[in-house]
């Protein structure tokens, strides 16, 4: 197993890390639940720049990373699904995608060909992972920060949209540039 792998796995082995530190109940566990999920967001960052640059592109990698980044992004919105934070709405629209562009490429795997995450893809992981670590952050403010608690509301809006425009926009953009794969005749 190459390096670019090793820090796919290691993000997979922090997802568990994660959801237990938001159910631990110590004073500081949603800055640990976020120090774990930044440093699962970086492993992302990490191990595509060295799968490209050292030459470490494998099958496993373009199947194990975008679904190691679909886990820890899910179960992060999970938690702020519960909290009352995303709306579900929000929720089932990232779901959607990632179940239909995965469907997509096991179509694809079955016509012999392999589909890589796209620029949209990368922007939409990017982008959700920043906007929920800037939740985490409001989430884990010491009482009285703010005297006005609906500013973090307005926050949370803000994310969702990005959130939400990021994934759709990236999940059709899948679809236009891949409709070869799916062969209507069939």
């Amino acid at each position: 197993m190459n390096t670019a792998n090793k820090l796919t796995m290691l993000r997979v082995v922090l997802i568990p890390v994660y959801m237990v530190l938001w159910h631990l109940d110590f004073s500081w566990n949603h800055y640990a639940a976020l120090a774990v999920f930044v440093i699962a967001s970086l492993t992302d960052l990490l191990d595509g720049y060295i799968a490209r640059h050292y030459n470490q592109v494998t099958d496993f990698g373009k199947f194990m990373d975008p679904l190691a980044d679909k886990v820890l992004v899910l179960t992060s919105m999970i938690y702020f699904c519960a909290m009352g934070r995303v709306p579900a709405w929000a929720l089932v629209i990232v779901m959607a995608r990632e179940f239909a562009v995965s469907g997509l490429r096991l179509v694809a795997v079955d016509n012999g060909r392999v589909i890589a995450a796209g620029w949209s893809g990368k922007v939409k992981t990017a982008s959700t992972m920043v906007c929920l670590c800037l939740m985490h952050l409001w989430e884990s403010r010491p009482e009285g920060l703010y005297s006005a608690p609906d500013y973090f509301k307005y926050l949370d809006w803000v994310c969702v949209a990005v959130i939400a425009a990021t994934t759709l926009y990236s999940g059709i953009e899948y679809f236009v540039l891949n409709r070869d794969v799916l062969n209507w005749k069939k």
